[in-house]
């Protein structure tokens, strides 16, 4: 079950997402579903998925929301900066932020 503010994805920015894929088959064994050309998920212990064109280069942690709005709220009044407004993807919406020391993360929802 799904809860508000726990890590629920991890993302990572792959320039060559075939052999991004190869390499973490060959050496860890993982499976991957892709969703078109530029993205592949994975699940491996955390959820998580391969962008070929990703948001951010570097590694983008991911929250979860039961109310995306109301959360982002609660980031803003906690000092947090918003990078990325609420926007829609397939399979839900989320939003990207940066902490008080500049790391950016997501927080997303199904809704």
């Amino acid at each position: 079950m799904r809860e508000d503010g726990k890590l629920d994805y991890l993302e990572l920015p792959a320039t060559d997402l075939v052999a991004h894929k190869a390499f973490y088959a060959q050496a860890f064994g993982w499976s991957f579903q892709d969703y078109g050309p530029d993205y592949a998920a994975f699940n491996e212990g955390l959820d998580g998925g391969f962008a070929h064109d990703a948001m951010t280069p570097k590694p983008l942690p991911i929250l979860y929301a039961h109310d995306l709005e109301a959360m982002q709220t609660k980031v803003q009044a906690a000092g947090g900066v918003i990078t990325h407004p609420i926007f829609a993807f397939p399979g839900g919406r989320r939003f990207h932020f940066r902490d008080p020391s500049g790391n950016e993360l997501a927080v997303w929802s199904e809704n």
